[in-house]
Parts: structure tokens; sequence; C-alpha cells
């Protein structure tokens, strides 16, 4: 692979790293949390921070960031103090987003050359500053993980039980929609705004077919992530075709194949222990059961996982 020895694509894989990590930790909080779709608003949002970035003459990834920021606490605000749902307040956003985008690049003169960049993506142009941004975000999202794991951990999986333990659930919400905003603007030079959500969730999709496990989800969520991306990157230098839409398909790809292998997984537990065994198994305690008894089903879905399970 010569092209490794070029400096645009050395860069390409270390923001792709970077990426990958952050995505990792993020990614999970939005899966878990069932935040995909405020999260695709919050991406399709940040085009207006662009437009007016771009419009005024200033870096537009800071004008996106704080667009970003300021709709995702917006979509909280409205659907938390108003008789506004949640669906109708990300689709109110998301569409002031992109018609602000939309006006700002119609009202700036001359070209943007930087347009499709921001619209498709294209890692293999991202620069020092872009990495720059990449590393310090994935820093602080570390340390963010490290330091509050318990406690995201339970707004993740039981909003109402974390309240019940006093947890400042709001402010931990809020900090997490900030960390949400700033990824996916970090994140915008590799895939775009029309596919940046992509690396949030369907490495962490895969992830959890062979994993309940949040640290583990984590862990398989980076290095899917970053296997998908040097895959993609690799696959669309042989071809020739753009590299943030060809990770995406990578990513799905995988994730078609993971889907296939677990099912063959689920097929053999099925066939080679439950036909030698009874239609239901008996054990004292089960927390899906009646009376310690559960199907066999779920008796196959707990062997395929656990043949992935690793100690973390």
């Amino acid at each position: 692979m010569d092209i490794i020895q070029y400096t645009f694509f050395q860069n390409a894989l270390l923001g792709a790293f970077l990426a990958s990590i952050l995505c990792g930790f993020v990614g999970t909080y939005i899966v878990t949390r069932r935040l995909v779709f405020i999260s695709g608003g919050i991406t399709h949002a940040s085009f207006g921070g662009i437009g007016i970035g771009v419009f005024a003459g200033f870096n537009p990834i800071v004008s996106a960031m704080a667009f970003a920021i300021l709709s995702a606490f917006g979509v909280q605000w409205v659907s938390a103090k108003t008789d506004v749902r949640k669906d109708s307040a990300i689709a109110m956003f998301w569409t002031l987003g992109m018609s602000v985008g939309i006006i700002c690049c119609f009202l700036t003169p001359g070209f943007m050359p930087d347009l499709p960049s921001f619209l498709f993506g294209s890692i293999l142009t991202i620069e020092s500053s872009d990495l720059w941004l990449l590393g310090i975000l994935t820093l602080a999202t570390i340390l963010v993980f490290a330091t509050l794991l318990r406690p995201i951990q339970s707004v993740s999986f039981d909003k109402a039980f974390a309240s019940s333990q006093h947890l400042p659930v709001k402010w931990i919400e809020y900090g997490m929609m900030t960390l949400i905003a700033m990824t996916i603007v970090a994140t915008l030079k590799m895939v775009g705004i029309v596919l940046a959500i992509s690396l949030l969730t369907i490495p962490q999709m895969t992830a959890n077919l062979f994993t309940y496990h949040y640290k583990q989800m984590i862990a398989y969520s980076i290095v899917l992530g970053w296997l998908e991306c040097f895959a993609g990157l690799y696959a669309s230098y042989i071809l020739n075709v753009p590299s943030g839409a060809t990770i995406i398909f990578i990513s799905i790809l995988f994730f078609i194949l993971c889907k296939a292998i677990k099912a063959l997984l689920f097929k053999f537990y099925s066939e080679t222990i439950l036909s030698s065994t009874y239609h239901h198994i008996s054990r004292p305690y089960h927390p899906t059961g009646n009376n310690g008894l559960f199907h066999a089903k779920e008796y196959c879905e707990e062997q395929v996982v656990a043949f992935f399970q690793c100690p973390l």
C-alpha cells in the first residue's frame, strides 16, 4: 500500500482512529439511550451554523458547533417546558438549521469550495487543525466517561431509576447532549452532514449484537469503527469513489455479516444444544422468567452473547 506514505492519507488514518474512539463512547450512549433521531436532528441543524460561519466570514466549524449545541439544548428545553412533543421539537430545529444554512449559503457571494465536504464529507482533506479538535475532544470524552461512567450508565438505561438515586439527571443529559453535538460537528469533515450519524450508530449496533455489557459495547464499537474506517478508506482508494460514503457502506455490510453470523450461531445452539434437552430449562432464578423457568429461545440468545463475552 504505497498510499500510506502520503501525509494526507496518514492524517486520514489518524483522524479515523480518533473518531472511532470518540464515537465509540458517545455513540454507545446514543444507542442505549435511544437518541438516534435527536442526534440526526442535531446533525442537520448544524448546517445552519456552517451557513452562518461562511456568510459572516469566520470558521464554519466553530459556528456549526455553537449552533448544534444550542439546537440540542433547544430540543431538550422545548420538549420539557412546553407541550411540544420531543419528535416535533426535533423536526422544528432540524428544518430551522437547514433553512438558515441554505439562506446564508445563497446570500454568500462567490463560490463555496468547502460546501460539498461539509455535506458529504472528505476524510482525505482533513488538516492538522481538524486532528487537534478530534484529539482534544476525544481526551475530554475519555475523562468524562472515566469519571462519570456509573451515572451515565444509569441515565442511559433507566432515567427514572437514576432520578430515584438522586443523581443529577438533568445535568448529565445536558452534558451528554453537548458532547453529542460537539462529536457530530467534529466528524463532519470525515463523512459529512448526510452520513455523520452513521458513525455514531452502526458500529454500536453491530457491537450490541454480541454484548449487552456497557464497557464491552464501547470497546467493541471502537475496534469495529476503526476497522470499518480503514477498510472504507482502502476500498475508496482502490475503487476511486468518495471515502465517507464508502466507510458507511462498509459499516452496513459488516453489520449485515455479523447479523448473519449471529443467526447461524443461534441456529447452531438451537439444533445441537436444545434438541438434546428439554424445551424448557429450569434454573433457581432468572430475571426474565417466572418461577425460575425461561424459554429455549432466551437460552439460545444467552449462549450466543456469552460466546463473545470477555472480561473488561
